[in-house]
């Protein structure tokens, strides 16, 4: 198994003149020590506006000049941000080439659609079209790596005349491409695709072990088009990670920055409201961090197996690789045996000190490694050989490299009209057609009455029984079968009005068909139990199920795993 480390640059308030300056220096003082102590990856994320969260918005300038004082390890983008409002294709392409030429082909091309609002709403990114833009722009990218000249696009997103992309990576056809996936959509996704897959989802090795065979059952399946021009059948997973020969030191030096990492993912995907350069995280995480499932208290030594069950006592209870070199080898071999190919470790989190995150690279190195490090090569040129048929039969699928016209021509004073606008071209003129406008129109009256009522007004309108049996027909009509994978059942809501008797509905899945009815189920998979006005802001957008979760508004029995999927399968646009 490979071992990688993984670097959001966290700098948590206050900030001195020199803070950013000290984070970057003392990163890249990391990277070149893990690098000589035999670590196989850096990956490096790319974010923009996430004070305190990452403050790493420039991943190839980072990367670039850890390519100069590193030989072997390899270097990842983890992740580009691909909607062209980020940036256009053409320089994803250059920047990719450049990192793989000055580093002597050791890049590795992550990917992804991010989901924040403080990113998304910041370079006019549009939510329900995210993945669609990820997709077009990570075929046009690819092909710019190995079409010579690119032969040009006029798509939905991007538009670009056939121009000669330079340079071009030095790993041919290009560097293996991944994507981020935080949910198991985007994992299947992943393999539909051709591409690693990079875990950030904390899941427990035995959990995981599902997820990666149906990875590979998919990469194997007719069901692989790659993405690009070459597979890359890899899963990876990420964790804290803080070492040391002692538990409770390791727990002491390592656990507030897991769990200030945690939070303050939280706080810009969840439940945190921002003002921009005035909002201290780090005073809200000292503040909240109990009531928002961080207690410190939760984790004592205890010389127990280390696991990543975050369901049991709130998300403080992820621990992931913080322990003594027994306990992460350990977990290290479950997550080998569950199949994932690479374990990617998260140190430089919160305010964890830079020799504490060196000493424990050290430990672990030492302690850890040698085992997994004897049999990575062989283990990957096994998994590569049984695979091979498959993945020559998904490069047959993909749509191959283009020839621009021979005759095209730039003269010195061309111009062109302006880039295409998102959506441009969806229905013929400019926009998306009519039935989506009239949709999007609907669920912009809903979500603007609910911002406007209160608690009583919701119950008396979308809590009455006609507006129940609208919501929940509606819910059916968005039912996608293609998502509900092996899901059958039922799906009790238990909805609380602030006076008079609950109401009751089940949701049926099944037979790829999802229908509702007033009462109760039987047996259900899961039951969800909500306030009848927070349910009406859940249905209209108003309030995001992670945040309703943590504050206890939403209240959850049975199959968690499979509730947590349920966004997916009536709907809701990927994250």
């Amino acid at each position: 198994m490979r071992f990688g480390v993984f670097y959001e640059h966290q700098l948590p308030r206050p900030w001195d003149d020199g803070a950013e300056q000290r984070l970057i220096a003392d990163a890249l003082d990391q990277v070149e020590l893990a690098d000589r102590l035999g670590f196989d990856y850096v990956w490096e994320v790319e974010h923009h506006f996430l004070e305190e969260y990452s403050h790493s918005s420039a991943s190839e300038v980072f990367l670039g000049a850890a390519s100069q004082r590193t030989q072997r390890i390899r270097l990842g983008f983890g992740i580009v941000a691909m909607p062209p409002g980020y940036q256009h294709p053409a320089r994803v392409a250059e920047k990719v080439a450049m990192l793989d030429l000055v580093s002597g082909g050791r890049c590795d091309f992550g990917s992804g659609e991010t989901s924040s609002g403080a990113e998304l709403a910041g370079f006019g990114v549009e939510r329900d079209s995210k993945r669609a833009q990820w997709e077009e722009a990570l075929d046009v990218t690819t092909r710019m790596f190995v079409e010579e000249p690119f032969a040009g696009w006029d798509g939905r997103f991007v538009r670009m005349p056939p121009r000669n992309v330079v340079p071009k990576p030095v790993q041919k056809p290009h560097p293996p491409l991944w994507v981020a996936c935080s949910r198991r959509d985007t994992i299947k996704l992943a393999a539909e695709r051709g591409l690693g897959a990079l875990s950030f989802s904390f899941v427990e090795p035995e959990a995981a072990k599902e997820w990666v065979d149906e990875y590979y059952g998919i990469l194997a399946s007719s069901r692989c088009v790659p993405a690009g021009f070459a597979v890359n059948p890899n899963f990876a997973v990420v964790l804290p990670m803080m070492c040391h020969p002692d538990e409770a030191t390791a727990i002491e030096r390592g656990i507030d920055g897991a769990h200030f990492f945690g939070y303050s993912l939280a706080h810009y995907y969840v439940f945190g409201d921002h003002h921009p350069g005035r909002t201290s995280i780090w005073e809200e995480f000292q503040r909240n961090r109990g009531e928002r499932g961080f207690a410190r208290e939760i984790v004592t030594p205890a010389q127990a197996p280390l696991g990543v069950k975050i369901m049991q006592e709130g998300m403080g209870s992820l621990r992931g690789a913080i322990g003594t070199p027994e306990q992460v080898r350990d977990l290290c071999r479950r997550y080998e045996a569950a199949g994932v190919d690479q374990v990617i470790f998260v140190s430089q989190a919160g305010n964890n000190r830079h020799d504490h995150i060196c000493e424990s690279l050290e430990v672990f190195a030492q302690e850890v490694m040698p085992e997994f490090a004897t049999h990575a090569e062989e283990r990957d040129a096994d998994k590569l050989a049984r695979l091979a048929p498959a993945m020559e039969a998904a490069l047959a699928r993909r749509p191959p490299a283009r020839q621009a016209a021979p005759d095209y021509t730039i003269e010195p004073l061309d111009s062109g009209p302006p880039a295409a606008p998102s959506g441009a071209g969806a229905d013929g003129n400019g926009g998306p057609g009519l039935a989506a406008r009239l949709a999007a129109h609907g669920e912009a009256a809903l979500g603007a009455f609910v911002r406007r009522a209160d608690d009583r007004q919701l119950e008396r309108t979308l809590g009455s029984e006609p507006g129940l049996r609208l919501i929940f027909a509606g819910m059916t009509r968005r039912f996608r079968p293609d998502r509900a994978g092996d899901f059958e059942g039922d799906v009790q809501y238990e909805l609380t009005p602030t006076s008079g008797a609950p109401r009751s509905w089940v949701v049926s899945i099944g037979h790829g068909r999802a229908s509702a009815r007033p009462g109760r189920a039987a047996a259900p998979r899961v039951t969800i139990g909500m306030d009848m006005a927070d349910f009406a802001r859940l249905v209209a957008r108003e309030l995001d199920p992670g945040r309703a979760l943590l504050e206890g508004r939403l209240r959850l029995q049975g199959d968690v795993m499979a509730a947590s999927r349920l966004g997916e399968m009536f709907g809701e646009p990927g994250y």
